[in-house]
Parts: structure tokens; sequence; C-alpha cells
């Protein structure tokens, strides 16, 4: 898996991006040991990148910073767009074009990942997310 590149500010472009899984990146911003938190995250993901389907517990606050993606509505969302999730949404998206779509984000408690069933197949929280995070960021 490459390191993305893509600039932010000097702050940010210092932190590591660590890999969720192929074509999907994040640097953690802020975080901390409360799982209902909120945490500040900058995603990168590649062109053709699926967000599997996923419910949020808190609301969320998407700025895109470059790319785009294409909502499970539909929806284009790119670069300089906004977009909003209230607690209790579920979607997935998928990272569309020829530009890794880059977006800084806001995200309110538990995250549970959802399969074609309804059942739940994964969680993360802010303070699983921080954890994760601290220890990639500490590896020499």
């Amino acid at each position: 898996m490459t390191t993305p590149t893509f600039s932010i500010s000097p702050a940010i472009d210092a932190l590591p991006w660590q890999p969720v899984s192929p074509g999907f990146h994040l640097k953690l911003i802020r975080g901390s040991t409360d799982d209902d938190a909120t945490r500040v995250l900058v995603l990168h993901v590649a062109p053709g990148t699926v967000i599997a389907r996923h419910r949020h517990f808190g609301e969320v606050h998407a700025f895109h910073l470059a790319g785009q993606r294409r909502l499970d509505s539909g929806r284009i969302v790119g670069r300089g767009e906004y977009v909003y999730e209230p607690p209790g949404n579920v979607d997935s998206w998928t990272a569309v074009g020829d530009a890794p779509a880059v977006i800084f984000l806001t995200v309110r408690g538990a995250l549970e990942y959802i399969d074609d069933s309804g059942g739940v197949v994964g969680r993360t929280t802010t303070s699983s997310i921080t954890a994760e995070y601290r220890a990639f960021a500490a590896q020499p």
C-alpha cells in the first residue's frame, strides 16, 4: 500500500497516514480516550474504493478538500462541498473520478459496520480509533 501525498497544513502534513484498508488512509488530528467524544480526521480515499455500509451514533460533519465521492443516494460530492450526517444515519459511499477523495471530518461517538442482512460486523469509537492511531504512529 503506498502512502498518499496531499498537502493540508504544515502541522497536519507532519502526521502519518495510517492505512485502514486498501485505498483508505486516515490522519487523526484530534482523538480522545472517551468513546463518545468527537474525533477529527482527514481521510484519503483512492478512486474506486468503497466505504462499507455503516451507522453513525453521533453526528458527522464532512468538508471535501479534494476529489469526489458518490454517496449511496447517488449524489456526487466534490471539492469545497460540505455534508452533514445526523446521529443514526446509515450510509455507504465510493470515491469516484481520477483523483483521491480527501475529506476533513468530525465524527462523534461510535460507528458500526453493517452487513447485507443488517448485522453488525465491526465497530469503532473515538477511543479505539485514537488507540489504533497512536500505536501506528509510534512504530519506527
